[in-house]
């Protein structure tokens, strides 16, 4: 009896070369699920050629007065663009904390990948820029 096991695959966005092949290096399963989901969220509406539909409005809410309400929207809007446009995952949790300190919104999503149960922490925090 074989197990059958899906691998996800994505380059490296860093694009930092293979130090054997020279080619750029790729990431796999977890590491290329987190890529993703951070990708999807940084991703602006009509960002993305031909599908105006796929992204958040993420970066438009970090210029938005940091308050209880922001928050809120916040974790809406991230907790949307992952049940919509990623279905590799299955969503626990979303959490937004607001530092009117430094002006950032750290991020904590919990997530585990479909036909696992290990769960999944993806750290995020961004900024304001002009």
């Amino acid at each position: 009896m074989s197990k059958s096991s899906r691998t996800f695959t994505d380059l490296d966005l860093n694009f930092i070369a293979n130090p054997v092949t020279g080619d750029v290096s790729s990431k796999y399963d977890v590491n290329a699920i987190k890529q993703a989901v951070k990708n999807l969220i940084l991703t602006k509406n009509y960002e993305k050629p031909f599908h105006p539909e796929i992204g958040s409005q993420v970066n438009n809410l970090l210029f938005e007065p940091f308050s209880p309400l922001t928050k809120a929207m916040l974790e809406q809007a991230i907790k949307n663009t992952i049940l919509n446009f990623e279905p590799r995952v299955n969503l626990q949790d979303v959490r937004v904390s607001l530092s009117n300190d430094d002006m950032t919104a750290y991020i904590a999503i919990v997530f585990t990948i479909i036909n696992t149960t290990q769960p999944v922490n993806l750290d995020i925090s961004l900024s304001r820029t002009r």
